[in-house]
């Protein structure tokens, strides 16, 4: 059976007429990848209005690791709207908000106790971890990590490494904010080792406490375990301990943004659990509701009592929706055994792109952790000159073909996946030959 099939151009008529609409109503810089719309989607497979199909690698942006369209998440959503869609929870309260705390406390690392707060967004859930712990210790510095992304508001985008197109021309910035070297093992120094280049950089965060902020100031250091946005990079576990342990010396809280490596993306419901680190606060969102919209913040008990009645919330902050979709979704990982799936999914992923690697050159270096994947494509092996416009043109070439992909990367040349938790072996290997024929279509047209 073939899952992907692409018979008309892109876009097709009915896509056509609805892009058109799109241009006379929809800003310019909201950007979109595939030229169609989707008409409907189900597992990891997508159907556009023109009744093409595309096998999902994607996973909109990594939201979706449970799949399209659950059968359970659907029931829990209805069940739901049956009920009542919308109190406030700040006017009247709902128990799906309290099962889901308790649920989130109890599956985060850390033996104490836990509560979790509720929001909308990944953005959202990072500036209030911020909040949070600027009221904590009574300090306003906020350390982030060069190639880092925690997202598009203004103290968010401020902790956003990457410059074009998420913060070019949107200053000023908000102030007390600092980025910190994250270690990049493909480009270290020639001639010195991954061990040697892990206290390298592991040193530069220590002069980085001396030249360009002092600890005593520093309410949080902001960490992806896995950067996402900025290409799938994995640092080392000692990296992650080294400065975990600086943390805790210098009373900084350290905060671990799961939004995109959270609920079995890494083969852990947390990326963090691979680092042997215990975070003071998580934030999560993305697949945490199978694209409903929900985050959240989790920590320790007394971190998190620290503010004040009002001083967290919103209004539709852990709507009833949302926490319906999320407690399914932790109820699928669970009955699913999707943390095992994704491990399972990265070790053949792995192995298939070492295989390419070997096939094209342009592939410069493979990385992952679990099911969280990514190549990156290069001018020349040797030099490492990144390779963006080849990039995009794979990308372009798989969904002319019927496969999502996405890039990322400050150099916008790293292709990173993101399929949905619960592919078949089928799908996913016909994803991997749709890949490599884009890849090679891609190549010869340079």
């Amino acid at each position: 059976m073939k899952y992907a099939s692409v018979k008309t151009n892109l876009p097709g008529p009915k896509a056509q007429e609805l892009l058109n609409r799109r241009h006379n109503s929809v800003p310019q810089g909201v950007s979109f990848g595939v030229p169609t719309f989707a008409q409907s989607a189900e597992g990891a497979i997508v159907t556009d209005v023109d009744g093409n199909t595309f096998i999902d690698f994607a996973g909109a942006i990594g939201t979706i690791n449970v799949g399209h369209s659950h059968p359970k998440v659907k029931e829990a959503l209805k069940d739901q709207v049956d009920r009542y869609i919308h109190t406030g929870f700040n006017v009247m309260m709902y128990e799906p908000y309290i099962e889901l705390t308790e649920k989130l406390a109890k599956l985060a690392p850390g033996d104490f106790e836990k509560k979790a707060l509720l929001l909308n967004s990944g953005a959202e859930a990072v500036e209030n971890a911020v909040k949070i712990a600027r009221k904590y210790t009574k300090r306003q510095g906020v350390v982030s990590f060069t190639r880092g992304f925690h997202g598009r508001t203004l103290l968010t985008m401020t902790m956003t490494s990457k410059v074009k197109p998420y913060k070019y021309g949107f200053g000023p910035f908000a102030p007390e904010v600092y980025r910190a070297p994250y270690p990049y093992v493909y480009r270290r120094p020639d001639g010195m080792t991954e061990e040697a280049y892990d206290q390298y950089v592991l040193e530069e965060f220590k002069n980085f406490l001396i030249s360009d902020v002092a600890p005593e100031t520093i309410a949080a250091v902001v960490m992806e375990p896995v950067q996402g946005e900025g290409g799938f990079i994995v640092p080392s576990k000692a990296f992650v301990q080294g400065v975990y342990e600086l943390c805790q010396e210098h009373g900084i809280l350290f905060v671990a943004d799961e939004i995109q490596t959270g609920f079995s993306r890494t083969g852990r419901y947390f990326a963090i659990e691979h680092f042997g680190v215990v975070p003071d606060l998580i934030t999560v969102s993305k697949s945490l509701a199978a694209g409903v919209p929900i985050s959240g913040v989790i920590g320790r008990k007394e971190i998190m009592d620290e503010a004040s009645p009002g001083e967290l919330g919103g209004t539709y902050s852990g709507s009833p929706l949302g926490c319906r979709a999320a407690l399914a979704v932790l109820d699928i990982i669970e009955e699913e055994k999707l943390n095992e799936r994704a491990a399972a999914i990265g070790q053949r992923v792995m192995q298939k792109f070492e295989e390419l690697a070997r096939r094209f050159e342009c592939i410069g270096h493979v990385r992952g952790l679990g099911a969280m994947c990514a190549m990156e494509i290069v001018q020349d092996p040797q030099t490492k000159e990144p390779d963006k416009v080849l990039t995009s043109a794979i990308v372009q070439e798989a969904g002319q073909r019927g496969l999502l992909l996405l890039s990322a990367g400050v150099y916008s040349n790293v292709i990173r996946l993101l399929m949905p938790i619960v592919i078949t072996d089928e799908q996913l290997e016909e994803g991997f030959t749709i890949l490599e024929q884009a890849i090679e279509a891609a190549s010869r047209s340079k």
